[in-house]
C-alpha cells in the first residue's frame, strides 16, 4: 500500500495559489558589462514568443554591440519616454505605454539605472515593480556590483564605488535568478575585440575594472548571490511544506549608529541575514546625548539615511531607550535571542578603552552564546 502523501498546510496552498496569480519576475546577474546578459535576455524572449506568450521590449541597451542588436530582431520595442533635462532629451522606459499595451512578458534592460528627474519613480527597479503589480511579467538584467549590500566589497576588491544600486530585497521577489556567466579569460578577449567597449576606452578598462583579479571576485559574488538565492528559496519552500524539522530560527542583529560609515555595517548584516535565511534588526541606541533635541544635526541626517538604507535592505529597524548603549543592546539581544551581532567598531585610544571599556567587550560578556562579527571603522560615533 502506498503510504499517503503529507498533508500540505494552509500555508503551502496560499504560496502556490499566490505563486500562480501574480506576474513573475526573472532577473539575469553578471560579475561585469559584457558577460552576455541582454543577448541572453533577447534569446529567451524569442523562444517565448515562439511558444506563444506575448512579448515586447520595454528598454533594451545595446551599447552598439552589433550580436546584442542583432538579437533584439523582430521583437516589438514600445517606444521609449523622452524627458527634456537641461537641453538635452533623455530616453526612460514609458511605463504607462507597457501598461496600456499590456503583454504577459516585457524586456527590461539596466534595472540599476537611475530615471531622469521629474519622472514617476526615481529608479527602474521601481518602475519594474509598477509593472509586476499591474500583472506584466518582466525580464531584467543587472551587474553584481549594483546590488546594495555588495557596494562595500566591490570598492573593496576593484577600487570602484558604484553609486547606482538596487536593494537586495528587490531579488527576493524574484521568481528566478539567473547567473549569466563567462570565464574571465573569455571576459577579456571580447574586451579586446572591441564588443563591449569602444577603442578608445579598452585599454583603460583592462589595466582597471577588467584586471584579472577583480573579475574573478565579481564572478565569485555573482556565484554566491545566486547559490544564496537558490537556498533561500529551498529553505522557504521546505518550510512551507513541512518537509524539514523545525529548526532554531537565527536572528541578526545590527547595531546601527548616527557614524557616516555605518552603512559598511548595515551591508555586512543584511548579507549575514541574507545568507542564514533570517529575520534581522537594525537596532539604534538613543542614549541621552543623542535624543531629537540634544543630536547634532550632522549625526541626526546621517543616521536618517542609515535608517533609511536598513529599511530598503529589509531589516526591522529598532529604536531602544538607554543610558548607555551596551544596556540597550544587550537588553534587546536577550528578550529578541539574537544569534548574531554585527558591530561598527572605530578605533579609540588604549587609554579610553581600559578607562571606559568597550561596548563590544560588555555585550560578549552578557551574550555569550552570539555569534558577534565586528566591522572596522574610520570614523566617529556611537558604538
Amino acid at each position: 500500500m502506498t503510504p499517503a502523501a503529507p498533508r500540505r498546510s494552509p500555508d503551502a496552498i496560499l504560496a502556490e495559489l499566490q505563486q500562480a496569480a501574480r506576474a513573475r519576475l526573472r532577473v539575469y546577474i553578471g560579475a561585469a558589462p559584457g558577460v552576455g546578459k541582454t543577448y541572453s535576455m533577447l534569446q529567451d524572449a524569442h523562444g517565448l514568443r515562439a511558444k506563444g506568450v506575448d512579448v515586447v521590449i520595454g528598454f533594451v541597451e545595446t551599447y552598439g554591440r552589433a550580436d546584442t542588436e542583432a538579437q533584439v530582431g523582430d521583437l516589438e520595442v514600445v517606444p521609449r519616454r523622452t524627458v527634456a533635462y537641461r537641453g538635452v532629451t533623455l530616453e526612460e522606459l514609458d511605463v504607462d505605454a507597457v501598461i496600456a499595451r499590456h503583454p504577459a512578458v516585457c524586456v527590461v534592460d539596466e534595472l540599476a539605472h537611475t530615471n531622469a528627474p521629474g519622472s514617476a519613480r526615481a529608479k527602474r527597479y521601481e518602475d519594474v515593480l509598477a509593472l509586476l503589480d499591474a500583472g506584466i511579467g518582466v525580464m531584467t538584467a543587472v551587474n553584481i556590483q549594483h546590488l546594495e549590500t555588495l557596494n562595500d566589497a566591490v570598492a573593496r576588491a576593484t577600487g570602484v564605488r558604484v553609486r547606482e544600486t538596487v536593494p537586495d530585497t528587490f531579488l527576493e521577489r524574484a521568481d528566478e535568478v539567473v547567473n549569466v556567466d563567462v570565464t574571465v579569460g573569455e571576459l577579456r578577449t571580447r574586451l579586446r575585440e572591441g564588443r563591449i567597449y569602444r577603442p578608445e576606452k579598452i585599454e583603460h578598462a583592462l589595466s582597471n575594472f577588467f584586471r584579472k583579479g577583480n573579475l574573478s571576485t565579481l564572478r565569485e559574488l555573482a556565484l554566491r548571490v545566486v547559490a544564496d538565492d537558490v537556498g533561500g528559496k529551498a529553505a522557504d519552500y521546505r518550510a512551507r511544506e513541512g518537509l524539514a524539522p523545525a529548526v532554531i530560527p537565527e536572528r541578526v542583529m545590527v547595531c546601527m549608529s548616527s557614524n557616516p560609515e555605518a552603512p559598511r555595517v548595515v551591508r555586512t548584516g543584511a548579507r549575514i541575514a541574507g545568507r542564514l535565511g533570517s529575520r534581522w534588526y537594525a537596532v539604534y541606541v538613543e542614549t541621552p546625548s543623542e535624543t531629537p533635541d540634544t543630536i547634532k544635526a550632522r549625526d541626526a541626517e546621517a543616521l536618517q539615511q542609515n535608517i533609511r538604507l536598513a529599511e530598503s535592505l529589509g531589516a526591522t529597524v529598532v529604536r531602544v531607550h538607554a543610558a548607555k548603549p551596551a544596556e540597550g543592546l544587550i537588553a534587546f539581544a536577550q528578550r529578541e535571542g539574537v544569534t548574531h551581532v554585527v558591530f561598527g567598531q572605530t578605533a579609540r585610544s588604549r587609554w579610553e578603552l581600559l578607562w571606559r571599556g568597550s561596548t563590544l567587550d560588555r555585550f560578549l560578556e552578557a551574550v555569550p552564546d552570539a555569534t558577534v562579527q565586528v566591522v572596522p571603522l574610520n570614523g566617529h560615533g556611537q558604538h
